[in-house]
């Protein structure tokens, strides 16, 4: 998939003219891509439109006018664009009651290395963090945001496009599974193809 350029992404005068319209387009975009796991999780499979997206909100928020800044970015999210032969997704907890945070946060330290993709004939496409530092506040609780890839056997677009695909939580606190639609699962295995050029 194709990795942001500085070119991708336009000034701040010009990205608030057109926000309103860019910011339904993309909460349209990941309302698709956005699979429920339970009453806890969310996945958002991301695509170079989601993170430009981002990255145009990181700008916009902390009023980011250098192209150093914006270079910083990119880079950042660029992180979390699919390469070749690979998904990425952002991994939600999503709660938002202090008290309930307090109590499932430590249970579910290591979530990161329970996620995964379960393909027609069995093969499980396990989640890898993009990044273990980002991923624990301190020994003994995790974070409520996650960021994995999901990195596919040679003919794994093959596999999810013909389906059935689910895709799981096998934390030993927290376990949940939801079927791709059909829809979802030739999205996906779109992503996965090679980038041109």
């Amino acid at each position: 998939m194709r990795k942001l350029t500085p070119a991708d992404i336009v000034d701040l005068a010009a990205y608030e003219r057109e926000r309103a319209t860019i910011r339904a387009r993309i909460i349209e975009l990941k309302r698709g891509r956005r699979v429920p796991l339970g009453d806890l999780m969310t996945i958002t499979f991301e695509n170079t439109e989601t993170m430009r997206f981002q990255v145009q909100e990181m700008a916009r928020a902390e009023r980011m006018t250098a192209d150093q800044q914006i270079a910083r970015e990119i880079d950042t999210y660029n992180e979390l664009i699919p390469g070749d032969g690979e998904l990425t997704g952002t991994l939600f907890i999503e709660i938002n009651e202090k008290a309930l945070l307090r109590e499932w946060l430590p249970k579910l330290t290591g979530i990161q290395r329970h996620v995964g993709i379960r393909l027609a004939g069995g093969a499980l496409v396990r989640g890898v963090p993009v990044s273990e530092d980002l991923l624990t506040r301190e020994a003994s609780t995790t974070t409520t945001v996650h960021y994995l890839r999901f990195p596919f056997p040679p003919d794994g677009a093959a596999a999810l496009r013909a389906g059935p695909a689910r895709l799981l939580v096998d934390h030993p606190n927290y376990r949940s599974e939801a079927e791709l639609s059909e829809r979802l699962r030739v999205e996906l295995a779109g992503d996965l193809a090679p980038t041109n050029g």
